[in-house]
């Protein structure tokens, strides 16, 4: 007797990596545009990638469930590539491009994080000197406006 039951699975795997490639290549251009986004500074790009960034992972991350479903590999207790070498071997190729295509995509993401992460870090000392100064600055005026230098030394006349 043969085992049909991989057929089902498989009809549909190369349409579904194809899509999945092609979605992954599309989050890595959201990817490079917030890197540039960051950059240059451009606050407002960054809010409207933000939102665009959520929605893509979250559709990758649905794609991923549909295809781990799709493939039964929790039942199968096997690794995306040893189900595809072991029931679609000729999807192997696109499966190595889709898993090079999330390698870069994570790097990406990995890089904006550090870029976000020193501007903050820049922005918190900043704001630091900034307190800094605007608290030795606060004691130059009294309650009545009047300056209110801290007096050192001799007063004139005194002498």
């Amino acid at each position: 007797m043969i085992d049909n039951s991989s057929d089902n699975s498989t009809a549909g795997l190369p349409s579904h990596l194809k899509n999945e490639r092609d979605f992954l290549r599309s989050f890595i251009a959201l990817l490079e545009k917030e890197q540039q986004a960051l950059l240059v500074q451009d606050s407002e790009q960054l809010l409207t990638l933000a939102d665009a960034k959520n929605q893509s992972v979250n559709k990758l991350a649905e794609l991923s469930n549909i295809r781990r479903r799709h493939m039964n590999l929790d039942a199968a207790k096997l690794d995306t590539a040893t189900w595809i070498q072991k029931n679609a071997p000729s999807c192997l190729g696109m499966w190595d491009e889709v898993r090079e295509l999330a390698a870069r995509a994570h790097h990406l993401n990995q890089t904006n994080g550090e870029v976000i992460q020193l501007k903050l870090r820049s922005n918190q000392q900043a704001l630091t000197v900034l307190l800094g100064a605007s608290q030795s600055a606060a004691g130059l005026y009294g309650r009545d406006g009047q300056p209110s230098l801290p007096i050192t030394g001799r007063t004139l006349g005194n002498g």
